[in-house]
């Protein structure tokens, strides 16, 4: 079993990242690595992910851009 993730324009293209992945032996190695590049493979071109266990889709697409919602309070 392999966790992997593929990578995506907003329009659901799919683009190379500017960081390498790997094939992941468990779903909190791979979400622990996104959380680790996020904003690398945001400045490469990639606007959001889906995180795959083989060929399923596990969830995604998940954005990589920050909410902009500006601050209640």
């Amino acid at each position: 079993m392999a966790w992997t993730w593929r990578f995506e324009k907003s329009d659901g293209t799919q683009v190379a990242p500017p960081v390498e992945p790997e094939d992941f032996p468990t779903q909190g190695d791979a979400e622990s690595w996104i959380g680790e590049v996020w904003k690398d493979l945001l400045d490469g071109g990639a606007d959001q992910v889906l995180l795959y266990e083989d060929d399923a889709v596990v969830y995604g697409p998940m954005s990589l851009h920050a909410d902009q919602a500006e601050p209640t309070g």
